[in-house]
């Protein structure tokens, strides 16, 4: 059973899961080929990950303001990933209901198993409401209701079947290439990019691992599970004015936009 945590939607240890969310989604033929032709992720990839977590926190914790402020944003970004089928490609919108799904579906799955690593099971309970949660904040994306699965077990038979399948192709690839393995950025962020690409590594299945390109044997595997039994003892001790820092602070930086800028903004705060 769980240990007892105030509240795992806050955790900031979630953002060690933030790159096998976005490799499970570049791994979707539609998201890998939007993404490519029409995103600046790789350019600005901490600025991409900051908007797609304020979307979260603010469906989760906002007021009413701050819910419109990022489905504005979201819906302003997405307009224009759209490419009808033709014979080099199948087409793909970034208003596909089942693109919506599975981005959710991979930010619920990530937040999940990074949580049960760190606090253990979840029992029933707390299962309950996080998936519950995660229904609020696709439906908050537009994803129809009746489109998420019912209950947690019709979610696993869905990401079972799902992940069996998926397969990453080049255009996808290229674009998680470009974020793993970063030429022109910061020095700080280059620098954070070897324990980000290996816990990322760790945490994808073997298949899509082999698909990114990303190297994995006996040795990486033991030291993956060594950094998580570490993690497991060292990031609860943690007071939670560190824990939740990121969560308020992208709340702080909304409520800065909202000020500055009560109209609809034209800030593009999340991209596909």
């Amino acid at each position: 059973m769980v240990q007892e945590f105030s509240d795992y939607r806050a955790e900031g240890i979630l953002l060690a899961g933030a790159g096998r969310a976005i490799l499970l989604q570049l791994a979707n033929p539609g998201i890998g080929r939007g993404v490519a032709e029409h995103s600046t992720f790789t350019e600005r990839p901490v600025n991409r990950l900051k908007g797609t977590l304020t979307y979260v926190y603010a469906v989760v914790y906002g007021n009413d303001e701050q819910v419109k402020e990022v489905r504005r944003r979201v819906n302003r970004a997405h307009v224009p990933v759209r490419r009808p089928a033709d014979k080099a490609s199948a087409g793909y919108s970034a208003f596909d209901p089942e693109l919506q799904l599975w981005v959710v579906a991979t930010l619920y799955d990530t937040a999940l198993t990074i949580i049960e690593k760190i606090y253990g099971p979840l029992d029933d309970a707390a299962a309950d409401a996080m998936y519950r949660d995660y229904a609020r904040i696709g439906t908050a994306l537009q994803l129809p209701p009746g489109m998420w699965p019912k209950d947690r077990a019709e979610f696993g038979r869905y990401w079972a079947e799902r992940v069996s399948t998926l397969r990453a192709e080049y255009p996808g690839v290229r674009v998680a290439r470009g974020l793993l393995f970063p030429r022109h950025t910061a020095l700080w962020y280059r620098a954070i990019i070897p324990p980000a690409r290996f816990l990322t590594a760790g945490l994808l299945p073997e298949q899509l691992r082999k698909d990114f390109g990303l190297a994995w044997s006996d040795q990486h595997e033991r030291r993956f599970h060594r950094t998580f039994r570490i993690l497991a003892v060292a990031y609860p001790k943690l007071p939670p004015g560190i824990r939740y820092w990121f969560k308020d602070y992208c709340l702080r930086e909304l409520d800065r936009d909202l000020k500055r800028n009560p109209q609809p903004s034209q800030h593009l705060g999340i991209s596909a």
